[in-house]
C-alpha cells in the first residue's frame, strides 16, 4: 500500500511518522512545495522575527532521521491535480499513485487587493517571509500592521520591541476581541498602547499607497492615510485547495471531512486545510493551530490503519506571545456568550478566565498562569455546566 501525503509541514510530517511508528510497512510519500526540510511555523512570528532563533532551529526533523524512517520525501515540488478515480496525484515533477491520500496543504495568506508583488508589502507564512521581514525590522522602519488577530498582534509586539515605529490597523474594536471578547481585547489593546504601538481600530485598510514603485503607506476606508516604510498584511488565510478543483473531493472552507477526518473514499485531510465534524462539540471546525496540526496528522494516520476509525475530538489549544504575556487558550472561546475570571485578575496581568455558551464551559484562557490554567482545562474534558464554576475558583 502507498500512502501519499501532500503537504510537508507539521500535519503531513506527523501523519508520515505516525504511520511508521504504528507499524505501517508500505510506501509513505511526502510531497512539499518548499525546498526546506519540514519546519515549525509558529516561531516565525516570534523567535525568528526577533532574531533570538536561527532558522535552522525550526527544523522538525533532519534528513537522516527522515531517511531512516523510510519516508519518500519529495521537496520543492507542488501538487497540481488529483484524480480520485485513478488514485493519482499529479505534481510539477510527475505523477504518483496512491492507495490512501492525505491532504495537508495548509493555507495561504489573504492579501489586500492590488498589493501582491508590491515591494515593501509583506505577508508572513513561510520561512522566506519571516527572514525577509526580519531584515526589514533591523532597519527600525515605520511599519503598518494590517490586522489585529494572532499574527498581527504578535508581529506588532516583536517589531515594537525591535525599535520599529508600529501602527496596528484593524476593523476589530481591540486586538483578538473577536476571539477573546471585549474585556481581554481591551486588556491587550492597553498593553500594545503602553508599549508605544499606535492602534487604529474599527477601521480597515482600503489601499496600499506607493511611491517610486514601493509601498509608502496605506489609505484607510475613512480617508485617512498612514505613512510607512513597510506594510505587513495579516488579515487571515485561505485554505490551499485550488489544486483539488474539479476532483470531486468536497470543498468548502477547506477540505470537508467527516468526524474521522475522511473527505472521500481513500482521501483524508489534516491540519489547517481540514474542515471536519467535531462530534464532541457538535459543530464543524477548521483550526489553524500548530498543536491541532500534529494531533490531527497522528489521528489520520491511525484511522488509515484502523479496522474501525475513531472520531477526532480534541480540546483545541493555541498560544500567543506578546511582550511579557504568555497567552494560552484551551477550547473554543469564539462565539461564547459569557466569560468570568476565576483566578488572578487583569490588573495583575496574570489570570485565568472561563468562557461559556449554551450553559456549558467551552474554553479556558490563561495569561501568565500555566499552573492554574492546567486545572481549569479539566472543565473541558467533559461538558461542565456553567453554573458549577461561575464565581468559584478553579479546583485544585
Amino acid at each position: 500500500m502507498n500512502v501519499v501525503i501532500v503537504g510537508a509541514a507539521a500535519a503531513g510530517l506527523a501523519t508520515a511518522e505516525t504511520l511508521r511508528q504504528d507499524g505501517f510497512g508500505g510506501t509513505v510519500t511526502l510531497i512539499g512545495d518548499e525546498e526546506h526540510l519540514p519546519y515549525d511555523r509558529p516561531p516565525l512570528s516570534k523567535q525568528v522575527l526577533s532574531g533570538t532563533w536561527s532558522h535552522e532551529r525550526l527544523r522538525l526533523r533532519e534528513q537522516d532521521a527522515l531517511a531512516a524512517s523510510g519516508i519518500d520525501l519529495r521537496l520543492g515540488t507542488r501538487a497540481v491535480a488529483v484524480d480520485p478515480g485513478r488514485r493519482e496525484v499529479r505534481y510539477t515533477d510527475g505523477v504518483v499513485a496512491y492507495d490512501e491520500l492525505v491532504v495537508a496543504t495548509g493555507v495561504r495568506p489573504r492579501r489586500l487587493p492590488g498589493s501582491d508583488g508590491v515591494p515593501g508589502v509583506h505577508v508572513l507564512r513561510d520561512l522566506a517571509d519571516g527572514l525577509a521581514l526580519r531584515d526589514v525590522l533591523a532597519g527600525k522602519p515605520r511599519l503598518v500592521v494590517v490586522g489585529a488577530g494572532f499574527l498581527g498582534a504578535e508581529v506588532a509586539a516583536v517589531a515594537r520591541q525591535a525599535g520599529a515605529d508600529v501602527t496596528l490597523v484593524s476593523d476589530l474594536p481591540a486586538p483578538l476581541s473577536d476571539v477573546l471578547g471585549p474585556e481581554i481585547g481591551e486588556f491587550l489593546l492597553g498593553t500594545h498602547i503602553d508599549q508605544g504601538v499606535r492602534v487604529l481600530r474599527g477601521t480597515r485598510v482600503e489601499q496600499v499607497l506607493t511611491e517610486d514603485g514601493r509601498a509608502s503607506g496605506v489609505r484607510l476606508a475613512d480617508g485617512r492615510t498612514v505613512a510607512a516604510d513597510a506594510v505587513l498584511v495579516a488579515i487571515g488565510s485561505v485554505p490551499a485547495t485550488e489544486w483539488l478543483a474539479g476532483s470531486g473531493i468536497p470543498l468548502g472552507d477547506g477540505v470537508v471531512c467527516d468526524e474521522f477526518c475522511r473527505a472521500a473514499p481513500h482521501v483524508w485531510a489534516a491540519g489547517d486545510v481540514a474542515s471536519w465534524w467535531h462530534a464532541g462539540l457538535g459543530e464543524r471546525l477548521r483550526l489553524e493551530h500548530r498543536t491541532n496540526a500534529a494531533e490531527q496528522g497522528r489521528a489520520v494516520a491511525r484511522n488509515i490503519l484502523a479496522a474501525t476509525p475513531v472520531p477526532f475530538t480534541p480540546v483545541p489549544y493555541i498560544w500567543s506571545d506578546q511582550y511579557d504575556l504568555k497567552i494560552q487558550i484551551h477550547g473554543t472561546p469564539r462565539g461564547c456568550d459569557r466569560m468570568t475570571v476565576v483566578d488572578g485578575s487583569l490588573a495583575e496581568r496574570k489570570f485565568v478566565a472561563l468562557y461559556g455558551a449554551h450553559g456549558v464551559v467551552r474554553a479556558a484562557v490563561g495569561v501568565n498562569s500555566p499552573r492554574a490554567l492546567r486545572a481549569a482545562r479539566a472543565h473541558l474534558s467533559t461538558p461542565t455546566p456553567w453554573e458549577t464554576v461561575t464565581g468559584q475558583g478553579v479546583p485544585a
